[in-house]
């Protein structure tokens, strides 16, 4: 038989070959890094018999994240492996790959306990069986053959999972893979053996219902990273703990940016210079808007439920919104602007010379999210965007979604993000016609080649009511986030009946663009302290400078410092404990504040300060008046000055 290579070559291969009898073919260093196969474009084990004719390819650890993935789903078989001989009676139930590593959920005998000082042990077993070299081997077996397996040993959360394929998809037949003495229900693939897994590193316990379900028994579930050799291990593990140094809800209380109350679970508090750099956004966004056309506006929180179901909201987004009722009404608080802005348009006629109109407004919000979501600020329940609905023709689509990518792009500059671009396409669960979701795809297609912009498509991830761009930038570790969105709404303005008057003087329907750039301002700035582990930019940082007197009998000139530099809109303190001047520079420096002023006796009789940088030390003596200079204009250029350590 023959099968086709990806550079289209056919190899002549026996019949009943393998994927390993093909990599063997066509070379032993092939075989040797050999991972898998892709035959007919699924991924499959390398024993896996081959079809005459088809086309596969080989995967190598040279794959990236899908050869990762594949031998992290390994070493959850393999953590299974050590767990179930380290803790007998231990019942398993899942264990997948996920994004940056593996888990796997166990039930430990009653009294048996696990945390994160059982890992080492737990991980030493692990090693001993990668060492081995253990072959992964698969058995398609009858549904009536693996129940007995797994009722025979007590894993009931198998005999739970083959019931369910029983009844729900009327599979009679399930493949179980072997590694040592452990055998799993999977799906596969995997890959040759145990030894392919270079490192592991066991990371951490949490507890986790069955299925998600708080109805259902807790379990135990270890999440662990696997890679190819130790030193890539090594580098990931390092990458973790700079993570961890900068993790936003450390950062955010140990500076005095915001706080989180279980009475009001999912919602920031926002503490004095939190709200500063919060006030910093909405006034970068509100500048940045006005040249370009924007104007703000302001809606209703709560709104009755006929505007959600007129919206698509109340029934396709009801579990996520927040209601109430009261004298017979059914109320829902708003979980985005956007119905609130059509409803808005609706309230006058519009003319075609009056489009198209852009509405912005830094909304508060509330989202109904699982309390298992909520993650600091990059997953809350109340919050705000940087949110705005333009309202155009047919024709102005094309300008308008350029215009909004100018604008990311231009607040991003700001920051310093390199921006990537995803199209996301029509989901599953929607609303709208099939023509109006194809009207609006080749809309912001067109849009994105008109300009030459690089871009990836991910299928089925638009909104519910429309097809949008998303904006993603990577941080100072090399993680990406999803910033901002632009999305193209044939559908509200036809719920709603959103009209204009047309040159031909009848009633057109206006094309509805979503945007938001920054997204939610908490998410954004939960970004923003970990992208600078807390060391803001001097127009964003909640206190520019500290002033700080040498002795008490320098408070007097210190707070005359303080009081000429804030009367000039600069966000300045004075520091005028009575601890020791080296003291209160370390605390200050801690608190990762751009510049210290300190101010002595040769200082207070000269009018001047003598300044120190923030990760840099003294700069130098500077007059008061050149250093309000200074700061003003690193404010209002939304630039650093370069400095430079003294002598």
């Amino acid at each position: 038989m023959k099968v086709r290579l990806p550079d289209g070559k056919e190899l002549e291969l026996p019949e009943g070959a393998s994927g390993a009898d093909a990599a063997a073919a066509i070379g032993p260093g092939l075989a040797r890094a050999a991972l898998a196969v892709r035959h007919d474009g699924q991924l499959r084990d390398l024993q896996a018999t081959l079809a005459d004719g088809t086309e596969i390819e080989i995967l190598t650890d040279s794959a990236g994240d899908e050869a990762l993935e594949l031998i992290r789903h390994d070493a959850a078989h393999v953590l299974a492996e050590a767990v179930t001989e380290l803790y007998p009676g231990v019942k398993v139930s899942i264990g997948p790959a996920i994004d940056g590593g593996f888990y796997y959920d166990f039930e430990f005998p009653e009294g048996t306990t696990i945390s994160d000082e059982d890992l080492p042990a737990i991980q030493e077993r692990m090693e001993e069986h990668m060492k081995a070299g253990e072959g992964f081997e698969r058995r398609d077996v009858g549904t009536d053959e693996a129940l007995e397996i797994f009722r025979a040993e007590g894993q009931d959360y198998k005999v739970e999972l083959i019931e369910d394929l029983i009844r729900d998809e009327g599979v009679e037949t399930v493949s179980l893979y072997r590694n040592g003495e452990f055998t799993d229900l999977c799906r596969g693939p995997h890959g040759p053996g145990t030894d392919r897994i270079g490192a592991v590193a066991l990371q951490s316990v949490a507890g986790a219902y069955w299925r998600g379900d708080s109805d259902r028994t807790m379990l135990t579930r270890i999440y662990g990273t696997a890679f190819f050799d130790r030193k890539a291990l090594e580098a990931e593990l390092e990458r973790l703990e700079q993570a961890r140094a900068r993790d936003h809800r450390r950062l955010g209380k140990e500076l005095g940016l915001f706080e989180f109350s279980e009475v009001s679970p999912g919602s920031a508090f926002w503490l004095p210079k939190g709200t500063a750099i919060w006030n910093e956004l909405v006034a970068l966004s509100r500048e940045m808007g006005e040249p370009r056309g924007y104007q703000e506006v302001k809606t209703p929180q709560l709104y009755d439920a006929e505007l959600w179901k007129t919206s698509g909201h109340w029934e396709k987004y009801r579990e996520n919104m927040f209601t109430t009722s009261t004298e017979e009404r059914e109320f829902g608080l708003k979980p985005m602007n956007c119905p609130g802005h059509a409803h808005l348009f609706s309230s006058r006629r519009w003319s075609h010379r009056e489009l198209p109109v852009r509405y912005s407004e830094p909304g508060l919000l509330h989202r109904n999210e699982l309390s298992g979501t909520l993650h600091g600020l990059l997953r809350v329940r109340h919050f705000a965007q940087d949110d705005a609905h333009v309202f155009c023709t047919e024709e102005q689509v094309a300008e308008e979604v350029a215009a909004c990518l100018e604008f990311a792009f231009a607040t991003y500059g700001i920051f310093g993000f390199d921006v990537s671009i995803e199209l996301s396409t029509r989901p599953e669960q929607r609303i709208g016609t099939d023509e109006m979701w194809d009207t609006a795809e080749k809309a912001l297609t067109d849009a994105l080649d008109a300009q030459g912009l690089e871009y990836t498509v991910n299928e089925g991830d638009g909104a519910f009511y429309g097809p949008k761009i998303d904006l993603h930038m990577t941080d100072s570790l090399g993680r990406s986030w999803q910033l901002g969105t632009v999305q193209l709404d044939y559908s509200m303005p036809e719920r709603f009946d959103l009209a204009y008057t047309g040159a031909d003087d009848r009633e057109h329907r206006p094309v509805m663009i979503h945007r938001a750039l920054m997204g939610s301002y908490e998410r954004f700035i939960g970004i923003l302290v970990e992208h600078y582990a807390g060391e803001f930019p001097v127009w964003l940082a909640p206190v520019q400078a500290v002033v700080l007197p040498i002795s008490d009998r320098h408070a007097d000139a210190a707070a005359a410092v303080r009081d000429e530099l804030a009367g000039r809109g600069l966000r300045v303190q004075a520091d005028l404990r009575s601890e020791s001047v080296g003291r209160r520079i370390r605390e200050n420096e801690l608190q990762k504040i751009p510049y210290m002023l300190v101010v002595g006796d040769e200082e207070a009789g000269k009018g001047t300060v003598a300044v120190r940088r923030h990760g840099v030390g003294d700069v130098g003596e500077m007059a008061v008046g050149d250093f309000a200079a200074r700061l003003e204009e690193e404010s209002s250029t939304r630039r650093d000055l370069p400095v430079e350590a003294a002598g």
